[in-house]
């Protein structure tokens, strides 16, 4: 099988050196060491904001902590009795703060990761997650949940699931829909990707209608419960959802990942890549599945968080390049990056009370939208 995996860096190369340069190996092996360099930086100074921001946003809140109180509650499971911080601080640190940060680290890293794998996948830059009707199944489930729970499950299932019942629910729902448009697309073996797309819009329009009209019939309760949840919010983390939510979306990104060479493949179109030994349709049905569990997987717990699934990878092409196998390791740490500043500015703009999170992604993401619309309407028109 023809490796792949370098051919973004072998167009690319071809194109960097300037016109007035002679274009020989010498010049063209010193480009791709400062290249290497300069990617290797992006990534460990990124890395290093990440964890400097994870620990920065712990510390802010109703209840401060600073840091050499941070440090002496980190201190504390070592056995290093510094005495730095109160015990309502190291509760709010073990219990609240942390949960919801790694949970913002996780659903980030998912959210972009997965938009990078669909854009490359589909060949087009404006698609995310959201329109394989992830999103749309979800957020049908959840409002079914709310508005008719005991009639949908029974109230034997609701007491065994107890407070998980939403969020499996919603997963149930995301990755369901999922399936059912990539099976609508289906014929004779074979997906074609326009299809597919086509079948996730009209699937999230059908659920929008089915939640509407559900809405209709619901008290005022269960509308400000899903008005909330839809709008997305990691404040009802914990480390039980976590333990559920985060295997699932290392599983979804590991089978992202591993496909790299073949998403790099796909640029070049499906049938470039079966000629090059890659099964066309299996990687469809992985990338699809696996992408539907890791946005499914952060849905169920946070709600839907629009616009990370398509402005991150775009970020990160523009720096790093094309090569798939550093775009998926690099829009998870700046997913993850941005996920926790958003987070922040969604719990600090109206304190004491809190922005939905999904508020502060559509702000932020809707402008960069429009910018990629202007960039890429004469390939639309």
């Amino acid at each position: 099988m023809t490796d792949v995996s370098t051919f973004p860096e072998k167009i690319a190369a071809t194109q960097s050196p300037k016109p007035d340069k002679v274009l020989n190996a010498d010049s063209l092996l010193q480009w791709h060491r400062s290249r290497s360099v300069r990617q290797r930086s992006i990534v460990l100074g990124t890395l290093c904001l990440l964890v400097i921001s994870f620990l920065a946003v712990t510390g802010v809140g109703a209840v401060s902590i600073s840091w050499y109180q941070l440090m002496s509650i980190l201190a504390e499971p070592l056995g290093l009795e510094w005495a730095w911080h109160t015990p309502q601080q190291a509760l709010v640190f073990w219990e609240i703060r942390l949960p919801r940060v790694v949970g913002a680290v996780f659903i980030g890293a998912a959210l972009a990761s997965s938009g990078a794998a669909m854009q490359s996948l589909f060949r087009n830059p404006l698609v995310e997650p959201a329109l394989m009707g992830v999103s749309g199944g979800a957020a049908l489930m959840a409002v079914w949940v709310m508005v008719f729970g005991h009639f949908l499950i029974g109230v034997s299932l609701k007491n065994l699931l107890g407070v998980y019942i939403l969020p499996v629910a919603a997963f149930t729902g995301g990755v369901g829909v999922t399936l059912l448009a990539y099976q609508i697309a289906g014929h004779q073996g074979r997906t074609g990707i326009s299809t597919l797309i086509l079948a996730g819009v009209a699937l999230n329009a059908l659920a929008g209608a089915a939640i509407g009209l559900t809405l209709f019939f619901a008290d005022d309760a269960a509308i400000r419960s899903f008005t909330f949840w839809s709008m997305g919010s990691l404040g009802s983390l914990n480390w039980s959802k976590l333990a559920v939510m985060c295997p699932i979306v290392v599983l979804g990104y590991g089978l992202i990942y591993t496909h790299s060479n073949a998403l790099n493949a796909f640029a070049l179109g499906e049938r470039e890549a079966y000629f090059l030994g890659y099964r066309v349709q299996r990687v469809k049905r992985v990338v699809i599945l696996s992408t539907a569990l890791s946005v499914g997987a952060t849905v169920a717990v946070a709600g839907v968080i629009g616009f990370m699934g398509l402005v991150v990878p775009h970020l990160v092409r523009m720096s790093l390049g094309a090569e798939n196998k550093q775009v998926l390791r690099m829009t998870a740490l700046v997913g993850a990056l941005l996920m926790l500043w958003a987070d922040l500015l969604a719990r600090v703009l109206v304190a004491p009370a809190e922005l939905p999170l999904g508020i502060v992604t559509s702000f932020l993401g809707a402008p960069f939208f429009i910018v990629l619309l202007f960039k890429y309407r004469k390939q639309m028109i």
